[in-house]
């Protein structure tokens, strides 16, 4: 009898994990499963599945900035920043009664006829003789204009400074809010220029309560000190810096006379403190520090606030 001798069985041909139909030899360089081409993504080394190529995303962390915010690549928020002063300065020109209703007011009196006066103590007894003045400002529940006043400026026919006051803040949060915002990230820079902003609204206030001011200048100061901080604390063009701060210092009190130099020196104060704190504490603190300048900020008002009221 012939002893037969059967072939052997052929191997089957691998397949993609994911289309088991497609035959291939391929493998993730990662997980060792085979792959088609459809499923092949390119690797540092080799070709990945499109599952490895997934996970490993998620584990890459996201570049930040020398200060810890997230790298962007174009400055939006100056360029946002300086879009709504240039529209909220165009809608002062169309309608004059902004100013007045958005301005910084710490206590004063609207009239009748619908422009403002200076606050009088005796104010209770005029307006319970229907004098019909009505009290205005941040220390009867105003509180949006410590913000709302950095984004409005002097109109063309208001003095010499006239349109100077807005192309002059405009130039300086160009030409500075771009270099602050690409070391700080955009909500870290969002941050500092609005409290900066509230810092010099909130001096004002404090000293001079009776008085009306406008502007983005206490937020450019802002910006000019932590240029200032930054360059110092990254050895970069120290310098320069202090020029710039001196020629800001040096213009606070030449323009002390026909501006608000509270609002100066406020917005230079609070951009300081913030920029300090981004500087030098970790970034998972960095929460903390800005916000106990939000919380100084807001107790010396309610401080301010009551004093004025107290007399009514």
């Amino acid at each position: 009898m012939e002893d037969q001798v059967s072939a052997p069985a052929q191997a089957e041909a691998p397949t993609c994990y994911r289309h088991p139909k497609k035959e291939t030899y391929l493998r993730c360089t990662r997980c060792d499963r085979y792959i088609c081409p459809d499923c092949m993504r390119d690797a540092a080394v080799g070709h990945q599945c499109v599952e490895c190529v997934r996970e490993g995303n998620k584990s890459v962390r996201q570049a930040r900035t020398v200060f810890g915010g997230k790298v962007s690549a174009v400055p939006a928020v100056t360029y946002v920043l300086i879009t709504v002063n240039v529209l909220a300065y165009l809608a002062e020109l169309a309608f004059p009664w902004i100013v007045d209703r958005f301005g910084n007011l710490g206590i004063g009196l609207l009239g009748p006829d619908g422009r403002q006066y200076l606050y009088q103590q005796e104010f209770a007894r005029l307006y319970g003789d229907g004098s019909g003045l009505q009290p205005v400002g941040i220390a009867f529940g105003e509180w949006y204009r410590l913000i709302t006043s950095a984004f409005l400026h002097l109109p063309p026919d208001q003095g010499g400074f006239g349109i100077l006051h807005i192309i002059l803040n405009m130039y300086w949060l160009w030409t500075l809010g771009r270099v602050v915002e690409e070391l700080l990230g955009r909500l870290r820079f969002i941050a500092l220029y609005l409290l900066s902003a509230v810092g010099g609204s909130a001096l004002a206030y404090l000293i001079s309560p009776d008085q009306a001011a406008i502007g983005a200048s206490g937020a450019v100061f802002g910006l000019a000190v932590a240029y200032f901080v930054f360059s110092r604390r990254l050895n970069h063009d120290p310098a320069g810096a202090t020029r710039l701060i001196v020629t800001f210092l040096i213009w606070m009190v030449v323009s002390a006379g026909f501006t608000s130099w509270e609002g100066h020196l406020g917005g230079l104060l609070a951009g300081g403190a913030v920029a300090l704190c981004l500087a030098n504490l970790p970034r998972n603190r960095h929460l903390v520090g800005v916000g106990a300048v939000l919380a100084l900020l807001a107790v010396l008002v309610v401080l301010k606030t009551s004093q004025l009221t107290g007399v009514v």
